[in-house]
């Protein structure tokens, strides 16, 4: 399929009633594959939030577009968000410890390449923390700087473990055991009951 014809398949994915953050809707894509405007298409495409109605094919369809664009932040950033439409969507705000005070020297990149430990309230069986491991995100920024705070999305490895967690729950960030930054959960949303696992 070329590019029109797998923006045009997402638009269809769209229910009726959704809304991008800018208030556009499905013909509003429609619109502009009219005018051929791929780019701007896909853009309004992505800016719809619903994990409880995006499909993995409706994420398919994007990075399929994205990569025919060349979009390579895109197709990282879809993947991104097709994972979350599997395993569902964390956001929470993270404030860094300062480094002179045993924290991070370094940003925290936007990319999704940090792994860092997390303490989310699980422990071992002879009671020490059991850490988990989540990719952090971060959002609407190109990094968090030493010492400093910003919104972030979570990918965890095992996302069964955080499924307690809820807006307001604080959790511990760590390199080694050391605690490098402190997180407060704002928003869970569990993934689609009927996301298959995979395509």
């Amino acid at each position: 399929m070329d590019v029109p014809d797998l923006l045009r398949h997402a638009a269809d994915l769209v229910p009726a009633d959704a809304r991008s953050d800018a208030g556009l809707n499905a013909d509003d894509v429609r619109d502009h594959l009219c005018q051929d405007d791929w780019e701007v298409a896909l853009a309004v495409l992505e800016d719809f939030d619903g994990v409880q109605w995006q499909t993995v094919r409706y994420w398919d369809l994007l990075i399929a577009a994205a990569q025919q664009l060349w979009l390579e932040s895109d197709v990282a950033w879809f993947h991104w968000r097709r994972s979350e439409t599997l395993h569902g969507l964390i956001r929470a705000d993270l404030r860094l410890v300062p480094p002179d005070e045993g924290g991070r020297r370094l940003p925290v990149p936007n990319d999704g390449e940090l792994r860092p430990l997390w303490s989310i309230g699980r422990t071992t069986a002879v009671g020490h923390d059991d850490l988990s491991v989540a990719v952090i995100r971060v959002e609407s920024a190109p990094e968090i700087p030493p010492g400093g705070s910003g919104r972030i999305r979570l990918l965890p490895l095992t996302p069964l473990h955080w499924r307690h967690l809820e807006p307001g729950d604080v959790i511990t960030m760590h390199e080694g055991r050391p605690v490098v930054g402190t997180a407060t959960i704002t928003q869970i949303q569990p993934p689609r009951s009927s996301a298959p696992s995979s395509p």
